[in-house]
């Protein structure tokens, strides 16, 4: 039976990058995926992610980033791939909400340059929008877009390209963790390999994956919409990426300026519930008019007719943060997953902090609010 040091499963976000950072350091390293590689089945597609520094969320998570974007840039380089359009990224929300309270602060705290507007301010600087009284702009230039798509395809080439062996076409069926903490894993077409230490990056199959782990995952599908506007008023050149906090929406409303393929709009972490299986792939012409309904209310002219949709799906841990560390009963395993719908930007940092978690136990990040005991009952 073939023996490597780590075994990856699943190629998407995440996975590929670990590959990446085990092959550099010389490992033995095979990474598996269950369809073909860039797949657009999962969670890691889309054409474009939003990437930021001054996090809201938690800033808890802003040295994550700013490594990742050292790693981004650092990707681009080794594998001549422009991955980052950094055409800034607006936050519109109430002066007193939480989300634009988060963003001041992650800013303030750690020193990220970010352009704030008022009202009036915001009104003048993008006529282009419907604001609202009482609604602010926060303007992030060094953020923007990351290009999942090829970036996926950068870390698999740049991952073969140091020795990683890639396979697709490959589904687990089941793992054991043996007695001399080796790890076996078989697959649906009756292979197994054995691995000292194995990494679980398998998106919305994870749960499928990790039953014994003690992680209450949800799966959410999530629609992603791409319209030609009406105006140039939301082509790269005059609009950047966007974040809308509003309590009469559903869910923040979110975008990305046309580069070519449309204007592309969704709602954050709305959608009903589903199996990574069973997700429901087509969309209906009632949620395309829902969405264009609401993306009037905000930015008129932005969902003319509709180009494109795409269903996929988030992968929701309960407090929406990652997990990522040893499994609960087998430390020979290490999980990463949980991404909540907003951790691609993140994805060479968690690749390098999954890479040293089986490799030197520990890592240089500080991802204890990461960890998946936090979730013990």
């Amino acid at each position: 039976m073939e023996r490597f040091d780590v075994a990856v499963i699943g190629l998407g976000a995440m996975g590929s990058a670990a590959c990446v950072h085990l092959a550099q350091r010389g490992v033995r390293v095979a990474g598996f995926e269950r369809f073909a590689f860039g797949h657009d089945g999962g969670s890691s597609g889309g054409r474009s992610r939003i990437i930021r520094k001054a996090y809201f969320e938690d800033v808890a998570y802003v040295p994550l980033l700013e490594r990742a974007y050292v790693l981004w840039r650092e990707l681009e380089r080794r594998t001549a791939t422009q991955l980052l359009d950094m055409c800034g990224v607006l936050v519109v929300g109430d002066a007193a909400g939480g989300v634009a309270n988060g963003v001041m602060s992650a800013a303030h705290e750690r020193g990220i340059a970010v352009h704030t507007f008022d009202t009036q301010e915001l009104r003048r600087a993008y006529p282009q929008l419907r604001i609202g009284d009482g609604e602010i702009g926060i303007l992030e230039p060094d953020a923007g877009m990351v290009a999942p798509e090829a970036a996926i395809a950068a870390h698999l080439r740049l991952a073969r390209d140091l020795g990683a062996s890639l396979n697709e076409h490959m589904a687990v069926a089941r793992w054991e963790t043996m007695r001399d903490g080796i790890v076996r894993v078989a697959f649906t077409d009756g292979r197994a390999i054995e691995a000292t230490r194995v990494i679980i990056t398998a998106g919305a199959w994870a749960p499928q994956l990790l039953p014994g782990a003690g992680l209450p995952l949800d799966v959410q599908r999530n629609v992603q919409y791409w319209f030609d506007a009406t105006t140039d008023a939301f082509s790269r050149e005059r609009f950047p990426a966007f974040f809308l906090d509003r309590s009469s929406l559903p869910a923040p409303l979110y975008g990305m300026p046309d580069t070519g393929d449309g204007v592309k709009i969704a709602l954050h972490g709305f959608g009903e519930a589903t199996g990574a299986d069973a997700l429901k792939r087509t969309v209906e012409a009632t949620e395309v008019e829902a969405i264009r309904e609401i993306a009037e209310s905000f930015m008129p002219g932005a969902a003319g007719p509709l180009r494109s949709s795409k269903a996929c799906m988030y992968t929701n841990s309960p407090d929406r943060n990652f997990i990522v560390g040893m499994h609960p009963a087998s430390p020979s395993v290490i999980i990463g997953t949980g991404f909540s719908g907003h951790g691609y930007k993140f994805a060479p940092a968690i690749g390098e902090v999954l890479a040293q978690l089986a490799l030197d136990g520990g890592c240089a990040q500080d991802i204890g609010f990461l960890r998946p005991e936090r979730l013990a009952p």
